[in-house]
């Protein structure tokens, strides 16, 4: 009867451990997930008021705004997010691995591979109206939207620099000087695209340049954080070899991330240039953008969820805490739910006048009310497939894997990947195998 009930207390005392431990798990992911929502709301956002601003135009100017936005997504921001997301794993886990220079070596090289794929992007923006003539839109809308596209070039080069920086923060959990630069951004956004769509009758050309503007004030107000920071002293003295060397593990990382990151998007956006083969091009665009560009502002919301759990595991990983980074991916799922049944409900509730934000046209607002409780069920599912990162069938292929990972093997795998990463020669290197040893040593023990 002792033994058992003293293995009975034992049991208890292990759940009441294991709750507590999920329970401060649900803290950091929610506060570290709070102000990156504000940060990528802020970022997404800068697309969404120039589309408003030229939607209150008239409506040939938002189809325009609206198909530009959906191809120059397509081709460009799709792929800069895409790619930089792989620094999200590889900055993670060097961080937890207290393996400092790397962060700073894969921040540059994502950064030089970002900017140059920019150049082909370009050209191609450049014949944009050649482009949207072979879906065969309509040749006015083909035309505002290429000049729209050529004026939003400035803003696609800031990006290559803005998205691996935002990793470069995000990876070490400095939310501040993210929230700060994307917050002082918008507020920065908002005044200078009306200045430039209405005052100064810059029309569309204005809303495009009004993105590129703020993105570089962005980067540069990111800059001036890096270069205070206490990270920067140790990896401002990179060689071009070290910088080099990591382009290949970044470029092997990020290929399968862009591909998993570029699919997602680019599903929302082939309806978009569906939509402008149907009778009624201007209305049903009009229409499918604000769906859209609603569904998408959300999807913000849980992407800083799942930003944050990354961030988490990778750390957690790094550092050799296996049991801890299962903790944060399940508390991002906790926290998915919650979102997917507050919105969609929300949502709902005024589906006969949200869709005025973006238009004063009585027409285009009845047809949002009828989209409705199908943006809505979108939404629900793309809660979760957000914070996991896939479609509806790889939410339940995802789910299985979140649950069931062995996470334990996979802190191993990870410090290995550091281990093998760390160039020959670094006189860090034997004391860096030592201190893998004692981590891998004391994750063998927790098992």
């Amino acid at each position: 009867m002792e033994s058992g009930f003293s293995l009975a207390e034992r049991e208890e005392e292990e759940d009441n451990k294991n709750e507590k431990s999920a329970g401060m798990m649900m803290k950091k992911v929610s506060y570290m997930a709070a102000p990156m929502v504000a940060v990528y709301l802020s970022q997404y956002l800068l697309q969404v008021i120039s589309m408003i601003m030229a939607g209150h135009l008239d409506e040939l100017s938002l189809s325009s705004v609206a198909i530009a936005t959906s191809l120059t997504n397509v081709t460009g921001f799709s792929l800069l997010v895409g790619f930089s997301g792989a620094l999200e794993t590889l900055c993670g886990q060097a961080f937890g691995a207290e393996q400092f220079r790397k962060i700073g070596s894969y921040t540059y090289s994502s950064m030089t591979c970002l900017v140059l794929i920019c150049f082909p992007i370009s050209l191609l923006w450049v014949y944009m109206d050649k482009l949207l003539e072979l879906f065969h839109q309509d040749p006015l809308i083909s035309e505002l939207a290429c000049r729209y596209s050529i004026w939003l070039i400035p803003a696609l080069f800031g990006c290559a620099l803005l998205q691996p920086m935002t990793r470069y923060f995000q990876s070490q959990g400095l939310v501040l000087p993210l929230f700060l630069s994307s917050f002082g951004t918008l507020c920065f956004h908002i005044p200078l695209c009306w200045l430039l769509v209405y005052k100064l009758r810059f029309g569309i050309v204005g809303a495009a340049l009004s993105i590129g503007f703020s993105l570089w004030l962005n980067v540069a107000l990111l800059w001036a954080f890096t270069r205070d920071s206490s990270l920067y002293c140790e990896t401002r003295n990179l060689q071009a070899q070290e910088i080099f060397s990591s382009v290949k593990q970044f470029i092997y990382l990020a290929i399968p991330t862009a591909m998993m990151t570029c699919l997602e998007w680019w599903s929302f956006e082939l309806l978009l240039l569906l939509s402008g083969l149907l009778p009624n091009s201007k209305l049903e665009t009009s229409v499918m953008s604000i769906c859209l560009t609603t569904s998408l502002l959300h999807y913000v919301f849980v992407d800083a969820i799942g930003a944050a759990a990354s961030t988490h595991v990778s750390n957690e990983l790094g550092a050799g805490n296996p049991k801890a980074a299962r903790a944060a991916a399940n508390a991002a799922l906790y926290l998915g739910a919650f979102d997917a049944s507050f919105v969609s409900i929300t949502l709902y509730n005024y589906r006969k006048t949200w869709a005025y934000i973006f238009s004063n046209e009585i027409e285009v607002a009845q047809y949002a009310t009828k989209i409705t409780p199908i943006l809505c069920l979108s939404i629900f599912v793309c809660s979760f497939t957000s914070v996991l990162s896939g479609c509806f069938v790889q939410t339940m292929v995802l789910a299985h894997v979140t649950f069931f990972t062995n996470w334990e093997q996979e802190a191993t795998k990870v410090r290995d990947r550091v281990l093998e990463m760390t160039p020959k020669g670094n006189e860090e290197t034997e004391v860096i195998k030592e201190d893998a040893q004692v981590l891998l040593s004391d994750i063998s023990e927790n098992v």
